[in-house]
């Protein structure tokens, strides 16, 4: 199989996994969740039903436009890094809904707007439509590290 067929193949199930996986958590224990204090910056909760189907989408797009456009070293690194970024942000899910790890959960959001950025740098690379498409992940992850520490903080 070529390479580059596989690599878009690994980068859709990476997304998979990222929607389901964190959807898994992020429902398991809203009672607890609504009772914390919200950082005030916090936007609307519909804002979150709108951003995360936008961003699995682009990260779809961007998986395929990296794997087809990129050397075959560049596109392992997108791989690699958007595959310890999917574990980071699902950390954060389990650790900030299942045993309520607030500074853990910031951590690995927190790591996980880090890694964004290699990402966002090769996507740029690839395609600069699709490097812009992605760029609101990248500040809504940014955003959602800030909001994770700010629940810390405030919890």
């Amino acid at each position: 199989m070529e390479f580059k067929s596989v690599a878009t193949g690994i980068g859709i199930v990476l997304v998979l996994i990222y929607a389901i996986g964190s959807g898994i958590w992020v429902n398991n224990s809203l009672g607890w969740y609504s009772s914390l204090n919200r950082p005030s910056w916090q936007p609307p909760d519909f804002i979150f039903g709108l951003i995360w189907p936008y961003n699995f989408i682009v990260l779809g797009i961007a998986s395929v436009r990296v794997a087809n456009s990129l050397s075959r070293n560049e596109v392992i690194i997108w791989l690699s890094t958007f595959a310890i970024s999917v574990l980071c942000a699902l950390s954060w899910a389990y650790n900030f809904y299942v045993p309520h790890e607030l500074k853990i959960a910031s951590f690995s959001l927190a790591a996980t707007a880090l890694l964004t950025v290699p990402m966002l740098i090769l996507t740029f690379r690839a395609s600069i439509g699709v490097g812009l498409a992605l760029l609101p992940y990248q500040i809504w992850v940014a955003v959602a590290s800030s909001l994770a520490w700010g629940y810390y903080l405030k919890n």
